[in-house]
């Protein structure tokens, strides 16, 4: 599995705004979301406020923290249509690219059963298109109270245990009942001049 998203695109600024967010939204004390972490009440204080960013190692202590969760009512319709959506599309936690949903097409793509994938980060799959894309997403307002739509295209991975084609795709983020967000993952059409063979 390898490669931690921190590990990959390196230190970020908007992790510290979206736990305190988070914490909100709980009605948790910085305390106590300093203990789950396992750091002071302090450095808590600095990540939220912007002037700390977190190391790699608890910035994957925070994307755990932080995972999206089909909570409510309302989450749980979002993900029955995706699962019943006619396209090929998926849905992840935004922070871990955890499984959340995903269609009858999309389940073709990966050639893997449902129930086998639901629940596991997809990020190890990423492709370099993939990867290159997540570490400018601050930049391109992602994490912004409107998040803007975005179009991507990747090419195919070397993976046989959940392949990704080349093709051209779109992004979504969803803010979920509890405050966390999901990322829906669009497939708008393949690119069939790169269909033949997984490439880097």
């Amino acid at each position: 599995m390898g490669r931690s998203i921190a590990a990959v695109i390196g230190p970020v600024s908007h992790l510290g705004p979206s736990l305190r967010l988070w914490r909100t939204l709980r009605r948790m004390k910085q305390s106590h979301v300093g203990e789950l972490l396992g750091v002071s009440q302090a450095t808590v204080s600095r990540w939220e406020s912007g002037a700390l960013a977190p190391d790699a190692d608890e910035q994957t202590a925070i994307r755990l923290l932080m995972r999206a969760g089909l909570d409510s009512a309302a989450d749980r319709e979002l993900a029955r249509l995706v699962n019943q959506s006619s396209g090929a599309v998926h849905l992840v936690c935004d922070l871990t690219h955890t499984l959340l949903a995903l269609s009858p097409a999309r389940e073709r793509d990966f050639g893997r059963a449902r129930a086998d994938l639901l629940g596991t980060s997809l990020w190890p799959y990423a492709t370099e298109d993939i990867v290159a894309a997540e570490a400018t997403l601050p930049d391109l307002g992602w994490f912004e109270a409107r998040p803007p739509a975005l179009e991507l295209t990747t090419r195919a991975n070397r993976s046989a245990e959940v392949p990704i084609h080349a093709s051209r795709f779109r992004w979504v983020r969803f803010q979920l009942s509890d405050g966390t967000f999901a990322r829906l993952v669009d497939t708008i059409a393949y690119d069939e001049a790169c269909a033949s063979g997984p490439v880097g």
